[in-house]
């Protein structure tokens, strides 16, 4: 069995916290670098359809196992907009708390005054896809890549962008006065006062990918998936419950993008938690399975960090003379 891993993010920042099993596969595996991509463009590679757009609203509507047809999709995500020093900064979904109630009845409205020029769905109560009855070339950043940015620098450019960034304005208007959002102010809680658009696209072209299953938390990988004959999994709480499901030869890819929303939410905190439950719950469990044989290589990709690949075979683990160094060590 080949496990293959990509965890984003992995080494983005300094913990201060060790991981021995993590760090044992970085030094004794065979490593290689490549471009910097993105989650979402290093699954489009993956599965050989890295000349269409990534079109992750018709990804995520087949994750959840809704049919996308041949309708042009967008994900639509609920966002918080503050300013901070004169810059109006994006707040992705994972920042905030919002429940299927209110994000149902934010996607009502805005379905109401949008009629004919789209309809939203809320997938769950942080993802929503909009179906567009006009074509939108628009390619534009996932909210968690562009978290605390300066919205002006991150919103597309030409003709689209600016259809987009109209939409936006009207939706905008829409949501301030919402009384769901009347409400969350008045707890105290952000309230949804925009949408970010992105991942525009039909559904891509059957393809097959190189890999048996997908065990995924992420729906754009599950959606890729399920549109290439993979099995499409929801990803277990750790590898020794993966192991026990996993089919005993082949290809396998294993998204844990867990480190993404603490990275880009600047929570120094969390993100040091997840490197501490990755490391028990993952690493641990996997380097026992390829030094008892049960897995007969493991890949490990970080494809931010300069496009960073580590391949370890059982034989690599008596490289002894590779020493374990830290992880801030490959940033």
């Amino acid at each position: 069995m080949h496990c293959e891993l990509i965890v984003p993010r992995l080494f983005a920042e300094p913990t201060g916290t060790r991981a021995p099993a993590l760090e044992l596969l970085l030094a004794r595996g065979r490593n290689s670098t490549a471009e910097p991509q993105t989650l979402e463009a290093w699954l489009q590679e993956g599965f050989g359809l890295a000349d269409e757009p990534i079109a992750a609203g018709a990804l995520t509507l087949a994750a959840a196992n809704r049919e996308p047809g041949e309708a042009c999709w967008a994900r639509a995500d609920p966002v918080h907009l503050r300013l901070v020093q004169e810059r109006l900064i994006v707040a992705p979904a994972p920042a905030f708390a919002l429940s299927r109630e209110e994000a149902d009845a934010l996607c009502d409205s805005l379905n109401r005054h949008f009629a004919g020029i789209l309809a939203l769905q809320a997938v769950d109560p942080l993802r929503w896809c909009a179906r567009l009855e006009q074509e939108l070339a628009l390619d534009a950043a996932s909210p968690l890549e562009i978290a605390g940015r300066d919205v002006d620098l991150s919103l597309p450019g030409g003709e689209a962008g600016k259809r987009w960034h109209a939409l936006l304005n009207e939706a905008q208007m829409l949501l301030h006065a919402h009384p769901v959002n009347e409400a969350r102010e008045a707890r105290g809680e952000p309230t949804v006062n925009s949408l970010w658009l992105w991942g525009v696209g039909r559904a891509p072209r059957a393809s097959r990918g190189r890999w048996q299953s997908v065990s995924a938390a992420d729906p754009v990988a599950l959606g890729f998936a399920r549109l290439t004959g993979a099995r499409a999994l929801a990803l277990p709480e750790s590898a020794t419950r993966w192991l026990d499901a996993a089919a005993g030869d082949g290809r396998h890819l294993v998204v844990l993008d867990a480190l993404r929303a603490p990275h880009a939410l600047g929570n120094a905190a969390e993100y040091r938690e997840c490197i501490e439950g990755l490391e028990a719950r993952w690493f641990v469990p996997l380097l026992a399975a390829l030094r008892s044989g049960r897995i007969g290589m493991l890949t490990l990709r970080v494809p931010d960090a300069g496009g960073a690949a580590f391949e370890t075979i059982r034989g690599d683990l008596r490289r002894f003379w590779r020493r374990p160094r830290a992880l801030e060590r490959y940033a």
